[in-house]
């Protein structure tokens, strides 16, 4: 059977009594210091988890704004596009128009050249008709016979050749 000795329960005794002591200083202060550190872990946890919850908000926002900075960038390209090419065709419209006018005024100036030219050769011609004719018949004419001839030369030049009739001045002949 068993025995109970006084060793025995002295032994009992020292074992509930170090088990208060050794609760009483180790036990407690480390279970303490565990569930505080538990508590800080935990409180990390927590914290990095709302960080993260914020840096995700963050980043959507971020992502928001980006997209509709590209969007106002290409509306701004859009715009910019279709004014440079608005610009572009006023200024090929301008350039035709300016082209035209210079093409235009060349004609005339051309045109005016030309009636310039052939009205002096009209008198040329009368010029050198009147003297191969003065020879031909080996007298002077007087300036009188000279201008009824000469006119009566360009009226049939200018009847042949739609020119200006050009006359001749006195003292030439």
């Amino acid at each position: 059977m068993l025995d109970f000795s006084i060793t025995f329960v002295i032994t009992i005794f020292n074992i509930v009594l170090l088990t208060f002591i050794l609760r009483a200083i180790l036990f407690k202060p480390v279970s303490r210091f565990m569930a505080k550190r538990a508590k800080l872990i935990q409180d990390s946890i927590d914290q990095a988890k709302a960080e993260r919850a914020k840096a995700q908000e963050l980043l959507e926002q971020y992502q928001e704004k980006l997209k509709t900075a590209n969007l106002e960038a290409s509306e701004i390209l859009k715009s910019a596009r279709e004014k440079a090419k608005i610009l572009a065709d006023k200024i090929v419209d301008e350039s035709r128009i300016a082209a035209e006018a210079i093409v235009a005024e060349a004609r005339l100036q051309a045109e005016s050249d030309r009636q310039k030219a052939m009205a002096r050769f009209g008198m040329e011609a009368a010029a050198l008709v009147m003297a191969a004719s003065s020879r031909l018949v080996r007298r002077e004419f007087s300036g009188d016979d000279n201008r009824r001839y000469a006119d009566m030369l360009l009226n049939e030049l200018s009847a042949e050749w739609p020119i200006a009739k050009p006359r001749l001045q006195k003292g030439k002949g």
